[in-house]
């Protein structure tokens, strides 16, 4: 009897570990030496990859991105741009006019593990291998590449020669493996969108001529060999000369880096944990650089406060010329703009250090929980460093209603590179995604929200979360359910319409009826102004909330029966008389995304009528 129970005790314990949590981590160490001919517009690399397979998973394929493959006439990228019906108008139909000499390539030319020769093949933007050796669970194997690569004309976030004169942005450049993780495996071809790596670290080094200025993801180590600015010390290179710039980055998830022989290198501190590095070329309006560093600044200190703090020691602005694209501990951006564009974008793609580079959400699979989360926080920063009255997230709600009106809207679980058009995916992706936040704000109240989002932040990095992870986090602060709005506003395009049907006079008190119209339940905060001044909260939670938010805005707040979603009507009374009453408003913060706001008020608020506001009470 007791062995049979000792037998059963082992199976339980198997199945515990089993049953494990699905949240593990895979790999990657790379070290990388990068021979670059800048007269040819090419470079040959070696490649070695240590890959810890973390997972329970028994692997027997392995999968890499070859990005520049995208850079093709007649590739993926390439037929997408000229056949959808809104083209970026970067792209357009410009990868088809390449020349040879244009295109970007990357071409394998070896590949062994553990020192023995695989087999493999190039399909468009990703090259499926298959292993000699199975890479077991918990097990750590190592690859050796040998590759060269063309830079293409710049198209789109990567190349050469773009438009502010940039000579190299060097984005999605090397072999990188694909990501594996609780879903198994993400070798998406490169249309265009966003993306997804593995957590590990960079040991890069990249020789080419002396005449140029390297920037990009990592430290440099040995800036007292290369002069450039990154040195006190008086260093001079003959023409002709060839430097080795050699960076290290740990625990990241991509490497970018950037060069150009005109580079102006600035550094600036945040505080005695953080430095912030500018490449801009001088004759593009460096004086508005020069005025957009402090602002920066300002940004890193009220998004370590606000949302939780940048762990590495170093983040670079560098100028690329395409828009602005994220990378870890960097970001590329146009550099010709005027004081509040070059902030905004610098903002933007900065705040992409905490959504992007350091939770790591699938942002092809999740790409509203990147650029809509970063859009959030943009608007409340840049609300900050150029002040402006009413609501930072009104824009990304005006954008969003826009797009519901338009009728193309899709759901925020379409992946990123599957949208039926390119408006679609932006304003969803970045707009949606900021109003998502901002309806949490509204529903949990402001600080449980605010507390949520710090706490997903430090609990995640470095842990590539999902839409799930976060609920969780924010029913936890909350007390509430919230699975009701990840799935409406989440999986579905149902819409947030309430409006006040009814305000009548009943023995000197005040009956109001209001009415759902949209399909998407929100609980309600309903306010009455009062003629003599003051003003009433009346709260109406959801009952499928199982709660309801702790937030006082107003000098008075009443809270009243809970409303079930299936009812389309909702009564309730106001204790005084109908001609003590000035006005009735739902939600006159406007956080919530209501798509008709004309039936909002009673009496009717003619639109340019000013808004409503808050007392909060101390």
């Amino acid at each position: 009897m007791k062995f049979k129970l000792s037998v059963l005790m082992l199976v339980a314990l198997a199945i515990r570990v089993s049953a494990q949590s699905d949240r593990w981590q895979q790999r990657a160490k790379y070290q990388m030496e990068i021979d670059f001919d800048a007269v040819k517009h090419q470079y040959k690399g070696t490649q070695k990859l240590v890959y810890t397979n973390n997972s329970p998973d028994t692997l027997q394929k392995v999968f890499y991105h070859l990005y520049l493959n995208a850079f093709q006439p007649g590739s993926q990228m390439d037929v997408r741009s000229r056949s959808i019906s809104d083209p970026d108008s970067r792209v357009k139909d410009r990868i088809s006019k390449l020349l040879p000499s244009e295109i970007g390539y990357e071409k394998v030319l070896s590949l062994k593990q553990n020192g023995k020769s695989l087999k493999y093949e190039v399909v468009g933007t990703i090259l499926e291998v298959t292993l000699n050796e199975k890479i077991l669970p918990k097990s750590q194997h190592t690859f050796d590449m040998e590759f060269e690569a063309q830079v293409p004309l710049q198209i789109r976030r990567t190349g050469r020669n773009n438009n502010e004169g940039i000579d190299y942005s060097m984005a999605q450049w090397y072999p990188k493996m694909s990501e594996y993780d609780y879903e198994g495996w993400h070798a998406n071809p490169y249309i265009g969108r966003e993306f997804y790596g593995i957590w590990g670290d960079f040991d890069v080094k990249i020789t080419m001529d002396a005449a140029y200025t390297i920037a990009g993801t990592g430290y440099l180590q040995n800036p007292d060999k290369i002069g450039h600015g990154y040195s006190t010390k008086n260093v001079t290179h003959k023409p002709g000369d060839r430097l080795t710039w050699h960076f290290i980055a740990p625990e990241v998830h991509d490497f970018m880096w950037a060069a150009d022989r005109d580079y102006q290198h600035d550094v600036v501190k945040v505080d005695d944990k953080l430095d912030l590095h500018f490449f801009y070329q001088t004759d593009t309006l460096a004086n508005v650089w020069k005025q957009m560093e402090p602002l920066a600044v300002r940004s890193f200190k009220i998004m370590n406060e606000q949302f939780g703090r940048y762990p590495y020691k170093q983040y670079s602005v560098i100028q690329g010329g395409d828009g602005g694209m994220e990378y870890p501990m960097a970001t590329l951006i146009t550099g010709r703009l005027n004081l509040h564009s070059l902030t905004s974008v610098t903002v933007h793609e900065s705040i992409h250090s905490w959504f992007q580079g350091l939770l790591g959400t699938n942002e092809s699979k999740y790409p509203w929980m990147d650029e809509g989360f970063t859009t959030y926080a943009q608007n409340i920063v840049m609300n900050e460093l150029f002040p402006a009255k009413g609501d930072p997230q009104r824009s990304a709600t005006t954008s969003y209603r826009s797009l519901v009106k338009s009728g193309t809207e899709e759901p925020l679980t379409t992946h990123a590179d599957h949208y039926n058009t390119n408006k679609a995916y932006s304003i969803a992706s970045y707009n949606k995604g900021a109003v998502f936040l901002n309806q949490l704000n509204y529903i949990m109240g402001k600080e449980a929200f605010q507390r949520g989002m710090k706490r997903y932040f430090n609990e995640w990095k470095f842990k590539h979360p999902n839409p799930t992870d976060l609920k969780r986090i924010m029913e936890k602060e909350s007390g509430l359910e919230l699975d009701w709005f990840w799935e409406n506003f989440v999986g579905t395009t149902k819409t947030i319409d309430y409006g006040i049907r009814e305000v009548v006079a009943d023995a000197g008190k005040t009956d109001v009826v209001l009415e759902r119209i949209g399909q998407m339940p929100m609980p309600l905060d309903v306010v009455v102004s009062y003629k003599d001044g003051t003003q009433e909260n009346f709260y109406i939670p959801l009952e499928i909330m199982r709660g309801e938010k702790n937030e006082k805005l107003y000098s008075r707040n009443t809270q009243l029966a809970d409303w079930g979603w299936t009812y389309p009507e909702y009564s309730f009374t106001i204790e005084r008389n109908i001609s003590d009453i000035q006005a009735i408003v739902i939600d006159p913060s406007q956080r919530m995304a209501d798509i008709d706001l004309d039936n909002n008020s009673w009496p009717t608020v003619p639109k340019t009528a000013p808004r409503f506001k808050a007392t909060k009470v101390k």
